[in-house]
């Protein structure tokens, strides 16, 4: 090989399939004519490149191509008979090469910040064969920085924040800077932070861009300043002369301690109630203010001192910070008239950090109470009164008072609210409050009694208040014990004598202090010929037994036990009750089989059952009918139409064309003839309307209003003969239009009657087709104006249609 010395050419690099000295350089400094010794190493494939990597500089300024470097193989002998090929990134566009000596240049300004180095691929070829002379190699044209990028904050605003009254050097922020150029070249992209404005309050580390406290506590207070705005600069070069220099703006705020105690806004506060306030009641509030913000302004309020401090209440209004005061317990103006209290105020969050020697704050409040007109006072919330049920109409219960609390002392009446005693049960003394009888009690259907007592001042009935008055029945002894239930007994026809068939229980209405105690007995007149027998248990209890040993259900089915039950009270009440015992067939076990079917109806609970089951039948039925019988009665007095809502459903279509005037079925034309008789059967009221009492169209039946139509043209010239035909319909007309009992939905009536003795004769072409007869229509001109189109048509000549 030859020894090439090229500019700014790295050397070449010598590649083994071993992988062994991948990145080595080798120069081969021999002659060329020497030959290149093989290695131990199996297939050293060898190269003849003497290039592998080139260098160039950004943002090249020359009006020429920038040079880069020069290509040459040892296959060249350097009498042009080669030819360099370039291929790659920007081949042919960026980057040119001279094919004949192998010259590099870039024909373009390049930025390296926009692609740092480009891949290409090169190779030899004979011009005259076209043969390739060495394998295409690939290389790189790398570009050297140049300091021509300024910094780039990551953003160009920052926000943050540090608490008040934090130490000198607390951290804020840190704030970062980027630099495109090239850090592993020269110092091109070393930055270095400095603080531009916002001193002497922060201060910002030079190489981190960490933002710091400057300043002490004392003089970092969020009372006296909040926000505040920093400039920080970043220089490239490492901040020397020259350099490039990026800038941004961090906003800071100091954040509220609570380092400041609430205040109340007066020292002394006056307020007044009217003493008639009742639990709850705001008195007044009172204001503090707090120089801090947020949880640290929340203040709590107290009563630290005073006279009666338990009749008021201090609490904090959450959306306003203020203490209310509030009425704890009732207020007398006649017993006490003012009151004096000590609040205090502090900060519900406490800081121990910042804690102050002056933390809270006090204040007096001075409270007026009111005279108010009050209504009178019961001396109890509610009485409690007992009596006897069995005492005498007019017999005193109890009594209630009241006094007016006022200082006048009014005189007090009293009432009862009958809305709460509507049977009027109890009386009242209007003057004194004596509650008494005004009926007779029965404890048994009403135990207790609850009615309200109003008291009112005598001169002012408005002033009034109510109480509960509770009355307790004592109880009597005055209702006898009877059969705790109605028992269904049965006895088999094979029993012994002295079998058990029933146990019965009593009851009493009435309710003894010392319990019940009841005795049983059989009927004294049964007491001998009764087929059973009564056995008292002595625990109110009592049990039924056989007198015999056999019973005969056909003989007879059904027995009556009377029995006798006395209770133990004073003064003594006893009843009559009857046992119901049925005769039945038993199993040897004593289970019932069959009884008689008399003895199953003789049950009085099951004849009334059935009985009103069937009269209940009896009146649905009897309803039932009654309804579709008067439902049928409305349907057939309804009128055409109910309400004028349903005019759209009621629209009557007849398609029947009728017979003319020769049609006397359909219509009696003679009535057209007798208009004086036709108007006095139309006078008649219609019978599927209500009539009215007053009608809207004139009282004179033959007065005509002044009409326009067809109708009235053409009787203008008909005969005074016929002027009674049309007074007729033209009444008839106006009914319809103003009668109110008429139908006022989509029905017409029609009057077309042609009148009669016309001088024109009738207009009827129904005889027209056998008539020969010529006919004249001259004088149908002398009809006026609505008949000229006819009179044009049949007054022309028959020539005119020829």
């Amino acid at each position: 090989m030859r020894n090439l010395t090229l500019g700014l050419v790295w050397l070449f690099l010598c590649r083994s399939v071993d992988a062994m000295s991948l990145n080595g350089q080798r120069i081969d400094k021999q002659d060329k004519k020497a030959e290149v010794r093989e290695e131990v190493l199996p297939k050293r494939v060898k190269r003849g490149w003497l290039w592998n990597q080139f260098s160039v500089m950004e943002e090249y300024t020359g009006t020429d191509n920038q040079y880069i470097g020069r290509l040459q193989s040892d296959k060249d002998p350097d009498n042009g008979s080669v030819k360099y090929i370039l291929s790659g990134e920007g081949a042919g566009t960026i980057f040119v090469i001279d094919e004949n000596k192998g010259f590099l240049h870039a024909t373009m300004r390049l930025d390296r910040e926009t692609k740092a180095f480009y891949k290409l691929k090169a190779t030899v070829v004979n011009k005259q064969t076209g043969q390739q002379l060495e394998p295409e190699t690939e290389f790189i044209v790398k570009l050297h920085d140049v300091n021509d990028n300024e910094p780039q904050f990551s953003q160009e605003v920052y926000t943050a924040s540090v608490p008040e009254r934090s130490a000198v050097g607390t951290p804020v922020i840190q704030v970062t800077a980027t630099d495109a150029d090239d850090s592993m070249y020269g110092i091109g992209a070393k930055l270095v932070y400095s603080i531009s404005r916002g001193q002497p309050y922060f201060s910002v580390d030079p190489n981190t861009g960490v933002i710091r406290t400057a300043l002490g506590p004392q003089d970092m207070d969020r009372e006296t300043k909040e926000h505040y705005q920093v400039v920080i600069e970043a220089k490239d070069m490492a901040g020397q002369r020259g350099g490039l220099t990026g800038t941004t703006v961090v906003n800071i705020s100091l954040t509220d301690v609570n380092d400041n105690p609430p205040v109340f806004t007066q020292s002394v506060y006056q307020l007044s109630v009217p003493e008639s306030a009742t639990f709850g009641t705001v008195v007044g509030r009172v204001l503090a203010t707090d120089r801090d913000i947020g949880r640290n302004a929340e203040m709590s309020f107290s009563i630290i001192s005073g006279d009666s401090m338990d009749v008021f209440d201090i609490s904090t209004d959450k959306n306003t910070q203020n203490g209310v005061i509030t009425v704890k317990k009732p207020l007398d103006y006649e017993k006490k008239s003012s009151y004096t209290i000590r609040i205090q105020v502090q900060n519900s969050q406490k800081d121990h950090s910042f804690m102050l020697t002056k933390s809270k704050d006090t204040a007096t409040v001075q409270i007026r109470v009111e005279d108010v007109d009050e209504p009178p006072q019961f001396s109890k919330a509610h009485y409690l009164m007992e009596v006897k049920e069995d005492e005498a109409v007019g017999t005193a219960v109890g009594s209630v008072s009241a006094t007016d609390p006022d200082q006048i002392r009014r005189g007090v009446t009293f009432s009862i609210d009958r809305r709460t005693d509507m049977d009027r049960v109890f009386g009242i003394h209007p003057g004194n409050g004596s509650v008494f009888l005004l009926k007779h009690l029965d404890r048994e259907q009403k135990a207790w009694h609850n009615f309200s007592v109003i008291a009112k001042e005598f001169r002012n009935p408005h002033q009034s208040s109510h109480t509960l008055v509770y009355v307790r029945l004592l109880d009597i002894n005055d209702n006898a014990p009877t059969f705790a239930t109605d028992y269904e007994t049965f006895v088999c026809e094979r029993t012994k004598v002295g079998q058990l068939i029933q146990t019965v229980r009593a009851v009493d209405a009435d309710a003894p202090s010392v319990g019940h105690s009841f005795f049983f007995s059989l009927a004294p007149d049964e007491a001998k010929t009764s087929n059973f027998t009564v056995r008292d248990n002595a625990d109110n209890t009592a049990g039924i037994l056989t007198r015999r040993s056999g019973y005969s259900r056909f003989q007879q089915s059904v027995y009556l036990v009377p029995v006798v039950i006395t209770d133990g009270d004073y003064p003594i009440q006893s009843g009559t009750s009857t046992l119901t015992v049925r005769v039945c067939t038993c199993d040897h076990k004593g289970n019932m089989e069959l009884c008689n079917v008399e003895a199953m109806s003789d049950s009085p609970g099951l004849i009334t059952g059935a009985l009103v089951s069937v009269l209940l039948c009896l009146l649905i039925l009897l309803i039932i009918v009654i309804f579709f019988t008067t439902l049928k009665h409305r349907r057939k007095q309804e009128p055409l139409i109910e309400s004028k809502e349903d005019v759209r459903d009621n629209v009557v279509s007849y398609n029947d064309e009728g017979g003319g005037e020769e049609d006397t079925q359909a219509f009696d034309i003679g009535a057209l003839y007798h208009p004086a008789t036709a108007l006095e059967e139309s006078a008649k009221q219609r019978r599927d309307v209500i009539p009215s009492d007053v009608l809207l169209f004139a009282s004179n039946p033959w007065q005509a209003p002044i009409t326009s139509g067809p109708v009235m043209s053409a009787a203008a010239g008909v005969s005074s003969n016929n002027e009674d035909v049309w007074e007729f319909i033209n009444q008839k007309v106006l009914e319809n239009d103003c009668n109110p009992t008429a139908p006022p939905y989509d029905s017409l009536a029609t009057y077309a009657y042609e009148g009669s003795g016309s001088a024109v004769e009738s207009l009827s072409s129904l005889g027209s087709v056998v008539s020969e007869t010529e006919q004249e229509y001259h004088y149908l001109r002398e009809w006026g104006p609505r008949f000229r189109k006819l009179a044009d048509i049949y007054g022309a000549e028959d020539d005119d249609f020829s």
